[in-house]
């Protein structure tokens, strides 16, 4: 239900609990991975369907407004230039609605703090300058729904404490849910839809991607550790951060256990997640290893690519 890279995310906090620990609590970090990873999906869908909350209320106010006992003229033809958005338009699709009668995640209830967001967001500056455009681009309005997102409702001080009265574990996955929203939002394009392909990831394929990267990391952890540690002149294995270390395991045991992944691929998105997971020498430094290690591995076997297109030189 989430997409490969925020699952890897959450195998590299798993593990990184895993190592900090004493080594015997393995089962229990990996249930607790599949939970962490139900609740971020939940506080996704949660935060997608503040879109269309926020729709509905915008479109109550246009409504009261016009049936007022001595509207104004602007009452009776009001600018509908945001209830009209293309990209809130694509944020409120009915793969939403599914999905959330099926994980039961909704906003009944709560039409007051929705209004809020909605007020607090029409006072902006940001909204007035949207609202006054000429003619705006897709940009335009693309940025303006960024805005509402990143400025109204991730970093809303009620709703924070709404998501933890409802859960104290919600507020660990709200960084990473709303950087997933924030990514649908930039994902959306002209005339097109939402790219919520995640939300119907098969559950049975999600976990099992997440196990074995889990466990078969553990497992040759020690291998790839000394073979780390070669390569990192200068470095013992006991000096390299332990976030680098982790990522570069599972790098080297997604490459080996995950025949249908290119090599490529893999060594992209651990250099992504470094850069909001590890040092800021640690792009560089993860990228210099895994190099000498993927192309060592690729020449003895210990890395096999199968499939149309994976077979790399």
């Amino acid at each position: 239900m989430l997409n490969r890279r925020y699952l890897r995310i959450k195998v590299y906090q798993a593990l990184y609990a895993y190592w900090q620990g004493d080594g015997s609590n393995a089962a229990r970090i990996e249930q607790e991975l599949h939970l962490s990873i139900q609740r971020t999906f939940d506080l996704y869908l949660a935060l997608l369907l503040v879109f269309g909350e926020v729709h509905r209320a915008a479109e109550r106010r246009i409504e009261e407004r016009r049936n007022k006992r001595l509207p104004t003229a602007e009452d009776l033809s009001p600018n509908l230039r945001f209830v009209q958005n293309p990209v809130l338009q694509a944020l409120m699709d009915e793969r939403l609605d599914t999905a959330s009668e099926k994980r039961k995640v909704n906003w009944v209830g709560e039409q007051e703090l929705v209004t809020k967001i909605l007020r607090q967001f029409e006072a902006s500056e940001e909204f007035q300058r949207y609202m006054a455009l000429p003619e705006p681009t897709f940009k335009d309005h693309q940025e303006v729904v960024l805005h509402l997102f990143v400025e109204h409702i991730a970093n809303f001080d009620q709703l924070q404490e709404f998501f933890e009265a409802r859960s104290i574990h919600w507020l660990e996955d709200l960084d990473l849910a709303c950087s997933m929203v924030k990514r649908t939002i930039e994902g959306v394009r002209e005339g097109g839809k939402a790219s919520l392909t995640d939300l119907f990831r098969g559950p049975d394929e999600e976990r099992e991607f997440v196990s074995t990267l889990y466990r078969r990391t553990i497992d040759q952890g020690a291998e790839h550790e000394q073979a780390i540690a070669e390569k990192a002149s200068n470095w013992e294995s006991d000096r390299i951060a332990l976030s680098d270390m982790i990522l570069m395991k599972m790098a080297l045991t997604e490459a080996r256990v995950f025949s249908e992944v290119p090599v490529k691929v893999t060594l992209n998105e651990y250099i992504e997640i470094a850069k909001a997971y590890s040092t800021p020498k640690s792009r560089s430094f993860i990228n210099g290893i895994l190099d000498k290690l993927f192309a060592e591995m690729k020449e003895d076997g210990r890395i096999r690519k199968v499939g149309r297109g994976l077979l790399e030189n």
